[in-house]
């Protein structure tokens, strides 16, 4: 490097972090930050009415699990890190069965289903970690018919295998 770029150069990186200085206060400035949980969740207002379904299903999904994110702290960080992940991990859980109901794509159903298996696991390694018992055994999500998949014999359908 000759000698003119060797003096230039701390003042061009001081220049550059100004920058982006100016431009994150620009960026702050422009907008409050004083966006709604429901602002934030919600899909709803932009798509068609075919996909209304799984929206509804998936902003349910959201709003359940920024509420159970709200956790007040305890004085355990451990603990109040489980209380706070686990809502997040079970509304990944819940927007994958979301996609799995109303998906077509052989690919995403795909990872749909590898994450519920991830997130439980991460589930119940985190309540084992700061010593909480693991909740009964419950049928896989997918095998949970909503009101609309029974059919007449009032058997539930299995929404993995309708495909």
């Amino acid at each position: 490097m000759s000698w003119s770029l060797r003096s230039f150069a701390p003042l061009g990186a001081v220049t550059l972090a100004v920058g982006f200085f100016i431009g994150a206060a620009l960026l702050v400035s422009a907008h409050d930050g004083s966006l709604s949980e429901q602002e934030i969740c919600a899909t709803t207002g932009s798509a068609g009415t075919s996909e209304a379904p799984f929206l509804a299903e998936n902003d349910a999904a959201m709003a359940k699990m920024m509420s159970g994110m709200a956790v007040k702290p305890s004085g355990d960080v451990d603990a109040d890190f489980v209380a706070m992940m686990v809502p997040h991990h079970q509304g990944a859980i819940d927007m994958a069965v979301a996609v799995l109901r109303y998906g077509r794509n052989a690919q995403i159903r795909r990872l749909a289903q590898e994450i519920i298996v991830t997130q439980q696991e991460e589930i119940a390694a985190m309540r084992l970690a700061v010593g909480q018992p693991l909740p009964a055994s419950l049928p896989s999500p997918t095998q949970v018919p909503s009101a609309e998949r029974i059919d007449s014999k009032s058997r539930p359908m299995n929404p993995i295998m309708e495909q």
